[in-house]
This record gives C-alpha cells, structure tokens and sequence, in this order.
C-alpha cells in the first residue's frame, strides 16, 4: 500500500495519511470523523493552521481577513465558489486576523486579505487583494499546478 498524502485535520489538526487515489471518495479524519476534503471554506486556528502549513501534501490556500474589512467581506463569497470549483484538487481554508493576531506574525502580511498558498510545508504563493472565484481558481492552478 502507498504512503498516501499526508493532510492535517482542520477540525481537530490530526495528521492523517490518504491514499491518493482515496481523495475524491470524501475521506474523514481518523480521529474525529470531519471531512478531510470537503469543497467548502473552513475557519481555522492558529494552531491548526501552523500544522497545517507545515504539513499539507496538497495545496492550502488561506485567506487572511478581518470581519471589519470591506474588500475580505466581498471576497467571501467569491473565495466559497473557489472553494467548489477546486475541491479535490486544493484546500482552501481563512483565519480571522482580529481575533487571532498571532497568525499573522512571522507571514509578513502586510494588508487584508492577503491569500498564502502552501504545500509541502513551505509557502508557494502569494496574493494580495480582494479577488474574484475565477483569479483565485486560476491562481491556484498556476502556481500550484493543479489540473483543470
């Protein structure tokens, strides 16, 4: 049996290893049972998105916001589309910078939203600015290489 891709829980930041050719059957967490590759935008926490970032075999895109932001507050339901059109292929999570400052430090953000992509445990790409689903999508698959 292959390794499998190894994704952290955004739910309860469990590592957990998935066949690869396991990942669109809606894997869930062995700990907790949440869904490991749902197409839907999840919130995150520091913690969970430290480990997350480190460890993802698949592409993390999170979306750094704040609720008193206009351009985060319009760029959420674009991001949620986003989210649709590559589940399977990426993650795509945010984290409210107001209520957890201590995830922006060491990141270098420099205004809201700015959204990281990661993969391997290092980060790939960056955006800064309010985007539509298409931009992000294709962002995604650019810089990540992630099929259509």
């Amino acid at each position: 049996m292959a390794a499998g891709v190894k994704l952290v829980c955004l739910d309860c930041g469990q590592v957990n290893r998935v066949p690869a050719d396991r990942l669109d059957a809606r894997p869930k967490c062995g700990t907790c049972g949440a869904g490991l590759m749902e197409p839907a935008v999840r919130e995150l926490d520091p913690a969970v998105l430290d480990k997350a970032a480190r460890t993802d075999e698949l592409p993390l895109v999170v979306d750094f916001w704040a609720p008193w932001c206009g351009p985060c507050r319009m760029m959420a339901p674009e991001f949620v589309k986003a989210a649709a059109a590559l589940g399977g292929r990426a993650r795509l999570a945010k984290i409210d910078t107001e209520a957890h400052p201590r995830a922006t430090q060491g990141r270098n953000i420099r205004g809201i939203p700015t959204l990281i992509l990661y993969r391997g445990g290092r980060e790939i790409a960056r955006q800064a600015g309010a985007q539509q689903s298409q931009a992000i999508v294709g962002w995604v698959r650019n810089a990540a290489g992630v099929a259509a």
